[in-house]
């Protein structure tokens, strides 16, 4: 099998196997930051990817991108601040467990659960992503632009907490990138008439200004408001030490949540954070002591890591297959396969495939790289975070960014474009709009344009070709229904707020 195949090039590679172990502890002790996030420390350390070969260059960024994950948990166990935002269903009862004196034991729940999400997530991708890749080879223009409009509404609807704050954010990111030349005529769009703009932005320094400075402007406008931080006690074997009757009764619910979390890291846009929060409810409404999730249940903590960390690999499925990224990690590694000239879509797997699996293969003996860390050594992390002292971590975060926008291209106006997408991340956080629904969007407009205007090039009735063909119908209106439930939803959630108040 490929995935054999894989693994015995990894396990041959001491360089590769070194790159994955790197990864593995840098996501860790990046995703345990509070308030930088793995989407923050993949879009810093892309240009450096540049001078190395594609597989190493995209291993090391994809389990970056899953110890991330994982890492959020620690976070929110010690600092009662979330890593990630998928880790805020586990701060409710992770950070209650550390006010007991559990912390270890609470890290020890949150790296098995996680450690057997994305061991299911990922063994799901390998075994299906080949499939759906056949299928999209039998889709036509028509097809891949309906299938691109259905994941803007979903991305702009759903990610979020207002429906139309997401939509406008997923508007601004197609207009982001449609500034340059049009791709037929070569008409100049949106370039104000200057010269550097009609290259388009660059994927690179416009990530780093989101995701990092963005970051670090919401961080220096919150200074002074750090939680109390939990100690951890590793020799204290009664309160730390974790046995199998404890774990016993997660199981059911890290199995369940693995499932949970990896359909929903198949539909794009959806992403961890949702994935975590309907995995706690359902294990929450499923639970034989209801009443205690929220004051420091373990199988609190286990169910929304599993479904946190079970996102990653099937997230990947509509990245190799249609080029649609499942998340804002997804929507980074489109910028790696460009930049080391892979082509990714459905004809990866005749031309890739090798790569492709070999990548699954880092994907796993990542997770077990990162099992291993996490449950020897999350509180050992977690000290040694806590020694960095902010006005130290945030200045050297900020001058590094500055360094990776320029080297991306060498280009003076990258780190332009950086600071202000820097000041439109903060923007955007301060006005609740969405910095991940903007990114992705910018990514996707590009192929969702070449899609439509080739499906209009078919055509003899014009927009109609969208309606006359069935798959492309269906998936124009399972977008429009994903926001037409979103949007009830809202209204639902809004109505009780209101009842409660009143």
């Amino acid at each position: 099998m490929d995935i054999f195949a894989g693994l015995a090039t990894v396990l041959g590679d001491p360089i590769l196997l070194a790159w994955v172990f790197l990864a593995a502890l840098v996501g860790m002790i990046v995703g345990a930051i509070p308030g930088l996030t793995a989407s923050a420390a993949i879009a810093m350390l892309l240009p450096l990817t540049f001078y190395m070969e594609p597989l190493p260059a995209l291993a090391f960024l994809y389990v970056i991108g899953k110890s991330g994950r994982y890492g959020g948990s620690i976070a929110a166990i010690l600092f009662n601040t979330p890593g990630t935002a998928a880790s805020a269903a586990t701060q409710l009862d992770g950070y209650p467990l550390a006010r007991q004196g559990k912390a270890s034991k609470a890290m020890k729940v949150a790296t098995i659960s996680s450690v057997i999400g994305d061991v299911t997530g990922e063994l799901l991708l390998i075994m299906g992503v080949a499939w759906i890749a056949a299928i999209a080879l039998r889709l036509g223009p028509p097809e891949l632009f309906a299938i691109y409009f259905a994941a803007f509404i979903v991305i702009g609807s759903v990610i979020g907490k207002s429906v139309t704050r997401g939509l406008a954010s997923a508007a601004l990111g197609i207009l982001a990138a449609m500034i340059g030349l049009d791709p037929i005529s070569s008409t100049e769009r949106f370039t104000f008439g200057s010269f550097d703009l009609t290259n388009g932005i660059s994927l690179v320094p416009l990530m780093i200004g989101i995701f990092v400075l963005g970051e670090v402007f919401k961080q220096i406008e919150e200074r002074g408001t750090r939680a109390e931080i939990m100690p951890t006690d590793d020799t204290d074997a009664a309160r730390n030490g974790l046995t199998w009757i404890e774990y016993k009764p997660c199981l059911p619910h890290v199995v369940r949540s693995s499932f949970i979390g990896s359909f929903i890291g198949m539909l794009p846009g959806l992403g961890s954070a949702i994935a975590a929060f309907v995995a706690y409810g359902e294990g929450k409404r499923r639970a034989k002591n209801p009443h205690d999730w929220g004051k420091g249940a373990l199988e609190g903590i286990a169910a929304p890591e599993a479904a946190n960390n079970a996102v990653s690999g099937p997230s990947m499925a509509p990245l190799l297959t249609l080029g649609i990224p499942g998340s804002t990690i997804g929507a980074i590694l489109i910028g790696v396969f460009l930049i080391h000239g892979i082509q990714i879509g459905p004809t990866m797997f005749l031309t890739s495939r090798e790569l492709v699996f070999a990548l699954f293969a880092c994907g796993l003996i990542g997770i077990v790289m990162y099992g291993v860390i996490g449950y020897y050594g999350a509180a050992y992390v977690g000290r040694f975070i806590t020694r960095i002292p902010t006005q130290v971590l945030y200045p050297i975060i900020f001058l590094t960014s500055f360094v990776a926008a320029y080297t991306s291209r060498g280009n003076l106006f990258d780190v332009y474009v950086m600071v202000a997408a820097g000041f439109a991340g903060w923007a955007m956080h301060k006005l609740q709009f969405n910095p991940a629904a903007f990114v992705i969007s910018f990514v996707l407009a590009g192929g969702a344009e070449e899609a439509f205007r080739q499906a209009l090039l078919l055509s003899d009735t014009g927009l109609m070709i969208f309606v006359t063909r069935p798959i492309a119908l269906a998936f124009i209106l399972i977008g429009i229904a994903a926001m037409v439930a979103r949007v009830r939803s809202v209204n639902k959630q809004a109505r009780a707020v209101a009842l409660r108040d009143a």
